[in-house]
Parts: structure tokens; sequence; C-alpha cells
């Protein structure tokens, strides 16, 4: 169970209405070839378990067994259950908790849904190294992760909310807690742990019937159904010229480094689901979209901070440029590493040169020195620093004692942490010393120069620095950076310079890279004509992920400037983006996306209920209570939307977007002091908002304060100095008879805008009214 990524994920929704679709990236998985897909869907193949494969593939079989894939999920009894439950009790969360055995079977006391402690029944056990995790039946076809961890290296019992979440107390309310669905086996770990795995989430009941063949990862999970294969296999040479790629749904040979990597994407990747994964998809952006490695789960840099699955990282990486794939250092079927130490890199890097002083600058193991403790509080010893991983390959613990290595292969640059406060393994070892002592020795040991970082960019980006518009540009064209860089280039710029897109966008919005082409969908963010017809372009893409996100987009639009000859399309990716809306509600998230959906469709009703709902199962995720406020506002039920207004301002007083809408709706409900008053706090807050401005100068003017109103409309076009800010000026002069001030300002504004036709009118007719 992935908990130690739950927390960050919930706290990143801070928008007011937000969809589903995240995540992007990839290429493409094998593609089937049209003989094979018509010859499949004469017969789709079935599941037929790892023993039908056994007799053939015995080495690859012995491989598998014990592995990680192999030992992913089992029955819990006296061969699978390694923890000691032999009276054990547990300090945690300031509870005492106790394991224990009843004959044959395995119980836990611990804090149930109601955070009274009581007795509970392990069924399953989950994992085997470092830790194992054991899994707990509840009502509506639920398996909960119970927080009682074992620590397989070191053989203790540990609790698994303390490790990650020292600070907090992780109650029966909290949505982390193991009752509740961020520890829920069904949503968030099972597609990966078993083979063919169903889901069975009903989001009508909240309740899932949830089936797989094989309990584990099997040989079916990645090569998929092989009921084909094993009558390829019994048929006579002859005979088998019907068979595409041996009667298997999935290439894992003859294809490039691309494809292969792919076939791992599903599990070995943070991603959004679009349904349960079905093998004989030509894309991997089917059935799910992989995450681009930006903040908050991955430092600005592309270093992973939150668990990352490996693949976000690894396409970052200089191997994967180089067409370097999973099994030329791993052992595929025992998932172990196919040489120990630096032999594995030493397959491609030469010894003589990286295996030297000149290159890592680090003791040998045997010389004097002493050991370091890195900031994750692992001991290196002297000679560590030889290694090839801890230089280029640092990790960090996850799940307490689960140490996983960052896989984007990088050279560590000191001079970026000082500058943008990212990671370097330097100082991850060497925690005790500054990101400047270790940019020292960098220097002295290969000198000044430094490569141009994709991270500069993207923390200009984020900073609103002007420069980063160019950068960025340049990063999503040159296919010399990694692909979901290139797609994060295009999203960043839509989201911080949506001006600058044309004609870049149009370019990849016919990519054939289906990561390049959502990422274009994502980064339209202005709904201008222009815009739709490009999101129309969406509708009846190959590719799953597009076309929903195509239609989600326009969906906000309005179903009214959909045209006719697309609204067929419109409403075939509606439904199908209803489907993925109804598999992923079983998280808060997932019934805020559904809520959403309805609330779009004016199905308010609906809309209602979803972000109840989703507010209930998380109540950190405040912002629902703006959801609901806007939706009682459109159904004419203001009393509704100011009581949630007030409440979510009290718990969010930060947030000056909300404050803003606030004082709308009090001056839709004739409250127009504490509107006015709700305004001028607005502008403490965000002075560089030019309609704030503009409101506040038009309540003054309701209000009878003509100065004070001029004012303001003033401090909106030194904000924002536009025809339209002085347009606005011009029309506050007309309506309150100030003739002479309108015809002062109207020539001024022809000086600057001379094409301004209606101004130029005005102008006339105040000069010939005036003169009379």
């Amino acid at each position: 169970m992935k908990l130690s990524s739950y927390k960050k994920n919930t706290r990143r929704l801070g928008v007011v209405i937000i969809f589903l679709i995240p995540a992007y990236l990839g290429i493409k998985l094998a593609v089937s070839t049209p003989d094979q897909i018509s010859f499949q869907q004469k017969q789709r193949a079935d599941f037929v378990g790892k023993e039908s494969c056994k007799d053939c593939h015995l080495g690859e079989y012995n491989d598998w067994v014990g592995s990680h894939h192999d030992m992913a999920m089992d029955v819990a009894n006296d061969s699978t259950v390694l923890g000691n439950f032999s009276d054990q009790t547990l300090e945690g969360q300031g509870k005492t908790h106790k394991m224990y055995k009843k004959g044959e079977r395995f119980f836990v006391y611990t804090d149930g849904e109601d955070g009274q402690m009581q007795e509970f029944e392990v069924k399953y056990v989950f994992g085997y190294t470092p830790l194992q995790q054991y899994l707990v039946e509840f009502d509506r076809g639920r398996l909960q992760t119970l927080p009682i961890t074992w620590n397989t290296v070191d053989s203790v019992w540990y609790h698994m909310a303390d490790s990650i979440y020292k600070e907090e107390n992780i109650d029966h309310d909290n949505w982390l807690h193991w009752t509740n669905q961020a520890q829920n086996w069904n949503g968030m770990c099972a597609e990966c742990h078993s083979t063919n795995l169903v889901k069975g989430y009903d989001h009508e009941t909240d309740s899932y019937n949830t089936t797989w063949s094989e309990i584990d990862v099997s040989c079916e999970a990645c090569h998929g159904p092989g009921s084909r294969h094993v009558e390829w296999a019994n048929l006579p040479e002859y005979s088998r010229e019907d068979f595409t790629n041996y009667g298997l749904e999935v290439k894992t040979s003859g294809i490039d480094h691309v494809q292969y990597v792919d076939n791992c994407v599903r599990c070995h990747s943070r991603k959004s689901s679009l349904g349960d994964f079905d093998h004989s998809a030509a894309s991997i952006y089917d059935h799910v979209i992989p995450d681009l490695p930006d903040e908050p789960s991955w430092h600005v840099d592309g270093q992973i901070k939150d668990e990352d699955y490996v693949y976000a990282s690894f396409l970052q990486s200089k191997m994967y440029e180089r067409e370097v794939q999973c099994n030329d250092c791993h052992n595929v079927h025992s998932g172990e590493r196919l040489f120990d130490d630096n032999e594995l890199c030493f397959q491609c890097h030469r010894s003589d040169i990286y295996d030297t002083y000149d290159h890592h600058h680090h003791k040998r193991a045997g010389e004097s020195g002493e050991a370091v403790i890195s900031e994750s509080g692992v001991k290196f010893e002297v000679g560590s620093g030889t290694e090839c991983v801890n230089c280029h390959m640092h990790g960090q613990y996850y799940m307490g004692v689960d140490y996983r290595n960052d896989h984007s292969f990088r050279i560590p640059r000191p001079d970026l942490s000082i500058e943008n406060g990212t990671p370097n393994a330097c100082n991850q070892c060497h925690a005790n010393e500054t990101n400047e002592w270790s940019e020292r020795y960098i220097t002295e040991w290969f000198g000044k120069r430094r490569r141009y970082h994709y991270a500069e960019a993207f923390a200009d980006a984020k900073e609103g620095k002007p420069r980063a518009a160019g950068n960025l540009k340049f990063i999503a064209e040159n296919d010399l950076y990694p692909p979901n860089i290139r797609s994060l280039a295009i999203q960043d710029l839509g989201t911080y310079f949506p001006d600058s897109l044309e004609p870049l966008v149009d370019n990849y919005l016919t990519h054939m890279d289906p990561s390049f082409r959502l990422s274009a969908m994502r980064s339209i963010q202005q709904q201008t004509d222009k815009n739709i017809e490009r999101l129309l372009t969406g509708l009846t893409d190959a590719t799953k992920a597009v076309r929903t996100e195509s239609v989600q987009r326009l969906m906000q639009a309005g179903e009214d400037r959909i045209p006719g000859k697309y609204k067929s399309a419109y409403k075939k990716a509606l439904e199908e983006y209803q489907e993925v809306l109804f598999y992923n509600a079983d998280f808060p998230t997932g019934k805020l996306n559904l809520a959403n959906f309805y609330y779009n469709q004016n199905q308010l009703n609906q809309a209602e209920k979803y972000y109840k709902a989703a507010l209930e199962q998380d109540r950190e995720l405040v912002f629902i209570k703006l959801n609901l406020a806007y939706l009682y506002n459109r159904a004419g039920q203001n009393d509704r939307a100011e009581k949630l207004f007030r409440e979510y301002i009290e718990d969010t007083p930060e947030d000056a977007d909300a404050r803003f809408s606030f004082a709308l709706l009090l001056t839709e409900v004739g409250k127009y002091e504490e509107s006015l008053n709700t305004l001028l706090e607005v502008r403490e807050m965000t002075p560089e908002r030019p309609r704030v401005n503009h409101n506040i100068a038009m309540m003054y003017d309701f209000m009878k304060d003509k100065k004070r109103a001029e004012e303001f409309l003033l401090n909106e076009i030194e904000v924002l100095d536009n025809l339209n800010s002085q347009s606005e000026l011009l029309r506050f002069y007309l309506d309150n008879n100030y003739g002479q001030k309108a015809l002062q300002f109207g020539k001024e504004i022809l000086e600057d805008y001379p094409e301004a036709t209606e101004v130029e009118q005005v102008v006339k007719q105040l000069e010939n009214s005036l003169s009379d």
C-alpha cells in the first residue's frame, strides 16, 4: 500500500472545479497488426494460469518463484505470514495494538472505523520484503490495509502512520486512516498486485465486487491472457501460420525500448486509470495516464519526492535516450539486478574511465575515513562513494523502511540546489555540509561549466518570469529532451503563458505520440472559438485519454458551442468519459469529478449528491464547499450558498478567489456594505487584479461615492492599462454626466488607440453637445 503518496495527492487539489484526466506521458504499447486484430476479434484469448506456462518456460518460471511479483499478495496462512503473531504488542498513534493467533487464524487488535479498539482477522498478506502488510475484509466488498506492518529486514513491527506522518494523529475520521479509502486495497493497490484484476466498483452502491484470475502478479499479468498461446504451442509447426506473436496479445521481443518500457507503465508509474486493463489495446493511454514529473510529487528538476515507481524518472534519463530498457539491468522474471555493484554499469560504461578516483573522487573500501549518515538516515561506509548508484541514483525511504533509488540517473547538481532548493546526491550523503560546500568541490573537480537544465525553465515559469516562455518552447520543440519533460513544457506553456502557444499547440495536437496530443489538449486554457475547434479534433482521436480530455474541456465550454457535425462524436465521447468517472468514483476526488460532470450537465441533484459524498469521504477537501456554494447559487438557494462560503473562508482565509466570489454573492443578496468590505479585503490580498478594482469602483458608484469610484477605476488602469480598462472609466464619466472629463479622457484614449471607432464617435458627440 503506497500510503506515503496519498496525502500529497489530496492536498494538490486546491482549485474549485477539477476534472479527472490527471497525468500524461509515455509513448505506446506494442501495436497489434491489422491481421492480429482481425484474428483476435474472432476469438479473444482467456487467462489460463501460470501452470500452463511452466512446462515450456521452466527457467523463467523458476526465476519468477519467490520474486516480488510472485509474493505480491497471498492468502494468510502459516507459510505466507512473515510477521510475529505470538501475542505481540505495539505502541502506535497513542494506542496499544496487539497481534496474535487463534488456532490457524491471525488477528490484530486495533482501532476500527468508529475509533474504538477491536479485533480484526487478517485475510491476506501483501508483499514480503522489506515489509509485509496485512488485509482485512470489510462490508461492501472492501479489503483494507492495516497500518500494523512487519519490517522483514529487522524483524520488528511498526505503525505505518507513525513512520510516515510523525507529526499527525491519523484518527478514524481522517481519510488516511486504515479503514478509509486511502488504505483501500480494491482501488489503491489491487490492479498492480494481482493478475486479470477487475475492480468491480459500483458507484450507485459504493461497493466492490473485485475479482482476479491469480492472486499474485503472474505470467499473464505482463504477457496477457495465454489461451491462444497454449493453442499455438499445442499445434504442429506447419499449422501455426494463423497466429501472430505466438498467439500472445503482448509483444515482449522484437520491439524497441519504448515499447518494452511501456509494457511496465501501468504498474511502475504514478498514474490515473481509465478502466480495467485490456492487454490487447494499442496504446497504454487507452487505460492509464502516467503522471508527468511535476511538483508536488517530484522536485522541480524531476527528482523523486513522493513515490514515483520508476517510470517518470527513467524517461528523463540518458539511459532511456540511448535505448536502454528494463531487462538490460534487471532479470524481468525475478526482478533482481543482473550483476552486483558497479559491474551492472560496466556493461556499457568503461571501468578504466569511471571506476577511478579521477571520476568519483571518493575513497575505496578499506581506506581510512569515517562513515557518513545521509539525510534519509542511511549509514554509508567508507568506499560507498565509489559505487555508481550512490551518486547517480541516490534514493530515499518510502513506507518507513523501503529504500528506493531514483532511476533518472542524474549528475549531482549542487548549483541547482542553491538556485531552486532541489536535492543533490552530494548533500544527501553529506547531510551536515552545505550546498555551497558541494559546489566548491564539483567546480574544483570538473570545472565551472554547467549544462543548462530544464529545471531552470520550470522554476522560472512557476515564478512567472517572462524568459521561461521561450525556454519552455525550446524544450518542447527539441527532441533531445526527454519525452515527458517535453510534454510537461507544453503543459506549462498553457498554464503560465497561454498566449505564447500558437502555433506550437497545433503541431502537437496531431503528433503521433498520444502523450504529446494529451498535453496539447491540456495546454488549451482559453475557450476561444479557435480553441474550441482545436478541442473538437480530439473527440475522434484514436486514444481514449485524448478523447476524454477533449470532451471534458468541451463540456465546460457548453454543448451549445459544439457544431452539429460533431454532436454525435461529442455524445459518444461524453458517454465514454462518464464511464471513466464511474470507474474512479470510489475515491473522493473521483466523486468530486463525477459531481462536476453532473454540474456541467445541469443535473444539480446528482451533482449535490456526489459533492456531499466526496466531502464526507475526505473532510479535508474543504474546497468542495465552494463547488456546493456555486451549485446552490445556480439553484437559487443563496442562503445555503452564503453559509458554505462563510464556512470555507473560515477554513481557508488565504483564498482570495473565494472571497471575491463571496463578495459577488453578497452583492446579489443585497448585503452591499459587507460586499464592499470583502472586496477591499481581496484587494489587500491581491492588489494586482484589475477586476477587483473594477468591482470596488462599481460598488462605490452604486453607493453614490463617485470620488472613490473614480479612484478605483484609475487603479484598474494602473494595474492593467488597455482599451477595455480605459473604456470602463470613460463609461463611468458618461454615466455620471462628467462631460468635460469624458471628452478629455476620450481624446487621450484615441491617442493610444486611434482605431477605437466607438470612442471616436463618443468624442464627436461630446464635442457637438458641449459646444452647444
